[in-house]
């Protein structure tokens, strides 16, 4: 269902999220969740990132960031700020705060499917121990609602969240509850791009706020929309309810699957590993292929700790090696094996026979001479088990 902005709101003008003149800026690094360093006409400058998510998909080096400086005096140790990110799909917004303004915007204008008929009472408005975004007034009286911005997806689904958020989740609990009042509470998942036509909450990232949401389903008004990005950041004509396909979530969303671990060893050694006996690994960052199809939290937290009995081939490079994450692929098949072949096609080379004993892969072990988490094609793969395989 999509409603355009003229059907609304002839002779308007757009929103626009930037407040000022945008300028360009080459993502470098980002040394905690709310600055990064970027390079802007010659100049190295960090900037103010107002978005806690992980954002791995978008922030890679050499992204294009849009960004504004801020005028007159300021508390910050930066005058620069992070407006949103360009994509081969267009931008995508970052700044959190500006999402709810669009929200706002959408909201005065009966832009949102479902909710055309309701107006804003005010923003912020609190219950109990939870704040909402927005109290809202329709046909059967008066509801909170909640917006939760969204900038994962890959090319036919949208997630939330990137990063685990007991705040989402409690969010979500806090507006069911209310529910029992006999209103009719709302989420509101605004998602950066037009091109997704499904979302779901990231099972694989967040399994507690997916159950939860997933509970709520019945008594909360879940509403995924997506929007667009024109190249000013005035936001495109158009807003589109995505479907959640419940079943998909359903079968998978529970604590069994494959993991991608990703370790770092430092420098060069010679291993032995049981039965494979002595090998020469180079420095750089291994990516191993393993599941668990019973207790995948459990078998993760594992290969978070040393000092353990030595069981898989892989606990002999744990002992040796720095921990950097460990990626869980929540689903009810094995993607274990599959995984392993997309790796090989990306990595700089592979360990024969590591952690492939139980099945004909020639290995389940890859070497990346840099941090894959910084590597498009690293990324890519990754989206497309955690989503696009989905749908």
């Amino acid at each position: 269902m999509v409603r355009t902005m003229s059907s609304f709101a002839q002779g308007s003008p757009l929103y626009r999220a930037a407040r000022g003149r945008l300028t360009r800026g080459v993502f470098l690094s980002r040394p905690n969740r709310f600055r990064v360093v970027c390079e802007t006409g010659g100049d190295r400058v960090e900037a103010y990132l107002p978005n806690p998510g992980r954002l791995w998909e978008l922030l890679l080096p050499g992204s294009n960031l849009l960004l504004e400086r801020s005028e007159g005096n300021t508390d910050r140790k930066t005058d620069h700020t992070v407006v949103a990110v360009e994509t081969d799909h267009g931008p995508v917004m970052l700044h959190t705060h500006r999402t709810n303004d669009a929200a706002r915007w959408l909201l005065d204008r009966g832009m949102i499917p479902g909710w055309e008929d309701a107006k804003v009472v005010r923003r912020e408005v609190t219950f109990g121990s939870s704040r909402f975004d927005f109290l809202l007034e329709g046909p059967d009286g008066v509801f909170p609602v909640e917006v939760k911005s969204c900038t994962l997806f890959g090319e036919r689904m949208a997630m939330f969240p990137d990063a685990p958020s007991e705040r989402a989740a409690r969010h979500v609990s806090h507006l069911a509850e209310l529910a029992k009042n006999g209103q009719r509470p709302g989420v509101l998942f605004l998602v950066h791009s037009m091109g997704p036509k499904y979302f779901l909450p990231d099972l694989h990232t967040d399994l507690d706020f997916a159950l939860t949401l997933l509970e709520a389903r019945e008594t909360v008004d879940i509403k995924p929309v997506g929007i667009g990005w024109n190249s000013d950041l005035t936001l495109k004509p158009g807003a589109s309810l995505l479907e959640i396909p419940w079943r998909v979530l359903e079968e998978n969303a529970f604590d069994r699957g494959g993991y991608i671990l990703v370790l770092e060893l430092e420098k060069d050694l010679r291993l032995t590993v049981g039965k494979l006996g002595e090998i020469d690994m180079k420095a750089g960052y291994y990516c191993y292929a393993g599941s668990a199809m019973k207790g995948l939290t459990a078998r993760m937290e594992r290969h978070r700790r040393r000092r353990k009995n030595l069981h898989w081939h892989v606990d002999y490079l744990r002992e040796v090696s720095r921990f950097v994450f460990c990626l869980p692929v929540r689903s009810s098949l094995p993607v274990e094996c599959d995984m392993a072949q997309a790796l090989k096609d990306i990595a700089d080379g592979s360990v024969p026979g590591f952690g492939s004993s139980d099945c004909s892969c020639p290995s389940h072990l890859f070497r990346f001479s840099s941090n894959p988490l910084r590597s498009a094609p690293f990324i890519k793969m990754l989206l497309h088990f955690r989503i696009d395989r989905l749908m």
